[in-house]
Parts: structure tokens; C-alpha cells; sequence
């Protein structure tokens, strides 16, 4: 294989109480790439159509994950990307993310695979580092492995894949404001109570729990954040409204999406995402702030080759 042209989807970190360490992937929003081996060594990042965003290799995710991957075997080639870029950055639906894993899953792919799907994560993660300061994964893991990831550990990295139910179906309102994820992380307290904590934890087990059981009520009823929300809200138009009338529509819950902007509500069906779909958009369209909005059944293969 010469070439390759891939769909790498765009995603949702933290889902509420999973700070850091809980993504899922979405199937109906994600960027393009085409990836091709070329004699000279290295990376080369050739187009980039859709968003405004540097060619220069060392100052682009895509461009320092596969540098990261490239380090780690030998060989006498070097690669071409071209980015069709659909995921704005800054939406909080992990357009740095989709960039980044789907560089070292299309290298992978033109080289034969040599290293497996969570191996390629530490690669995708130094272009996360380069986009936000901080090497983390609740976004490339998912993009990486598709359906809902875990995070157990970062030192050493292990990741875990989480079984999601055949009916869940997100959600996702982006207002046309930037959130930057280093701006976002700055808002956030160093230290937090004990009890607080407790609670936070409670709900993350309860969301695991609820996925593997299928319990749609126990999903619905752990997605809070009571450590990172409360902080991060304040940045988003209408939040709360957000929220109220999600719930008002029949989502099982809500929160930020990522760093945010965007808002996501999971729900169960189809039929009712598209109506708290309805419902985000006639909030936003009241205030006459401009928005995207997606629904998607979550992806449960991640990376698509075209």
C-alpha cells in the first residue's frame, strides 16, 4: 500500500465524571486524511483545506505524532499527509485528537501495521501535548480504538475498552466561540474535597457499571461532574438551559463536551437525540448565537479506511 485515505472521527472526553481519563468516539463528524509514502525520510504535511492551521511539521499534532511513531522504527521512506479538516479547533469534540491518531493510524497502516492499536496512543499523545500542553488520551484513545475508553493509568499507560450499549447516541451543540484547552485547564482548582471526591467517583463507577449492564436509568443518573463542570460552565452560553431542556427532551444526561464549548447530551434511540437536538438548537436560536450541531450513534471501530 502506497496511499491511504482515511475518515478519523471527532470525539467526546471526560462525559461529565471521567476527567481526563473517559472519551467516546462519534461516527457522523470527523476530519479526512490522505497519507502516502514518499522516498524522502520524514514527514511532510502537504495540504491542510478547511481550517487555518500550520503546514510546518513541528507545529502541527499530525505532524509531531508521526515524528513520535518515526522514532520508534527504521526505516528508509517518509510520509506525505493532506488534511481535510472538518472538526473545528477549539470545539471540544477532539479536532486535535482526530489529527493526531489518525496520522499514526495511517503511517501504521502503510507500513503493515507493526505496532498495535494501543500502542499507537503514546504517539497520538505527544501531538495532544503539542495542541494543549498536556500529554492526555480521553480523546485519542477512543478515536484509536472506537466505542467508549478508559484511561486506568497514565504512568504506566494502560488503556481499557468499554463496553457501550447498541442504543446510546450522542448529542453534540458547538456555539461558535473558541475555548481553548490551556485557557479552560486554567480555570481549574489544584485541589479538591475529599468528599467532593467521593461523590465524583461514585458516579464514574456508576457510569461504567451502567454501560456494561446496560442500565440506561444508571447512565443517566452518574452523568454528573460536581470536580470540573462547575468551573468550566461558566465559559459556555446558556449551560444550564442546555441542560434543563436536554433532560426536558428525554437525554438520560448532559455535560461539556472536552475542554468545551460544545455540550453534549447522551441518550437512548435516535429519536430522541433528534429531539434534544430540536431542543439545543431552539435554545441557541433564541439568544442568536451561532451554532453546529451533531447526532451521532457512538463508533464503535474508530478509525475508517475510504
Amino acid at each position: 500500500m502506497e496511499e491511504i485515505k482515511l475518515f478519523t472521527p471527532a470525539t467526546i472526553a471526560n462525559v461529565s465524571c471521567g476527567f481526563d481519563i473517559l472519551g467516546l468516539c462519534l461516527d457522523t463528524v470527523g476530519d479526512e486524511m490522505v497519507l502516502r509514502k514518499v522516498a524522502k525520510k520524514g514527514v511532510c504535511i502537504t495540504k491542510i483545506v478547511g481550517q487555518d492551521l500550520p503546514l510546518e511539521t513541528e507545529k502541527n499534532v499530525a505532524g509531531v505524532a508521526v515524528l513520535s511513531l518515526l522514532k520508534n522504527i527504521d526505516i528508509d521512506f517518509g510520509f506525505e499527509i493532506e488534511i481535510y479538516k472538518n472538526i473545528k479547533p477549539g470545539s471540544g469534540i477532539g479536532s486535535s485528537a482526530a489529527s493526531a491518531a489518525g496520522a499514526v493510524f495511517g503511517v501504521n497502516q502503510l507500513l503493515g501495521n507493526p505496532f498495535s492499536l494501543k500502542e499507537l496512543i503514546p504517539f497520538a499523545m505527544d501531538g495532544e501535548k503539542l495542541a494543549s500542553g498536556t500529554a492526555h488520551a480521553d480523546n485519542v484513545a477512543p478515536a484509536l480504538l472506537g466505542g467508549f475508553t478508559l484511561v486506568k493509568s497514565y504512568a504506566p499507560l494502560e488503556v481499557i475498552k468499554i463496553h457501550c450499549p447498541e442504543e446510546l447516541y450522542a448529542t453534540v451543540i458547538h456555539p461558535q466561540i473558541e475555548v481553548k484547552t490551556a485557557d479552560s485547564r486554567s480555570v481549574l482548582k489544584q485541589n479538591v474535597p475529599l468528599k467532593t471526591m467521593v461523590k465524583q467517583m461514585g458516579n464514574l463507577a456508576g457510569l461504567i457499571s451502567g454501560l456494561y449492564t446496560e442500565d440506561y436509568d444508571l447512565i443517566g443518573s452518574s452523568l454528573h461532574d460536581v470536580i470540573i463542570e462547575p468551573h468550566r460552565s461558566i465559559l459556555i452560553p446558556e449551560f444550564q438551559r442546555l441542560k434543563e431542556v436536554s433532560k426536558k427532551a428525554g437525554a438520560l444526561g448532559s455535560g461539556i463536551s472536552g475542554s468545551g464549548p460544545s455540550v453534549f447530551a447522551l441518550s437512548k434511540g435516535k429519536e430522541i437525540a433528534n429531539k434534544v437536538a430540536k431542543a439545543m438548537t431552539q435554545v441557541y436560536e433564541n439568544i442568536q448565537v451561532d451554532f453546529d450541531i451533531h447526532v451521532s450513534k457512538v463508533n464503535q471501530n474508530g478509525m475508517k479506511v475510504l
